[in-house]
């Protein structure tokens, strides 16, 4: 069974810095392209990051460039999204995603 599981989310100051995991199951993780979504309440699920399997190539959304990087552990079967310099716009429920499946979602939440 094929499955994605986030970890990682949390309340955490404006400027301050997370790091999400998503664990793959049921399949080889580094064979695929793996990437990060995000929604807020009352808005749409937007794209965050993507890491294309074999290479990794990664691309960003221009909302968070620069802030943060998505990167793979192949001996884990784990992707990470690392996040730095938060802001309360970037308080959502983060979903990891390999086509076509998805992750139960993590909360992150900036805020004083």
């Amino acid at each position: 069974q094929m499955q994605l599981v986030e970890s990682g989310g949390g309340l955490v100051q404006p400027g301050g810095s997370l790091r999400l995991s998503c664990a793959a199951s049921g399949f080889t993780s580094n064979v695929y392209s793996m990437g990060w979504f995000r929604q807020a309440p009352g808005k749409e699920r937007e794209f965050v990051a993507t890491i294309s399997g074999g290479y990794g190539s990664r691309n960003y959304a221009d909302s968070v460039k620069g802030r943060f990087t998505i990167s793979r552990d192949n001996t884990k079967n784990t992707v990470y999204l690392k996040m730095n310099s938060l802001k309360p716009e970037d308080t959502a429920v983060y979903y990891c995603y390999s086509n076509p499946y998805w992750g139960q979602g993590t909360q992150v939440t900036v805020s004083l």
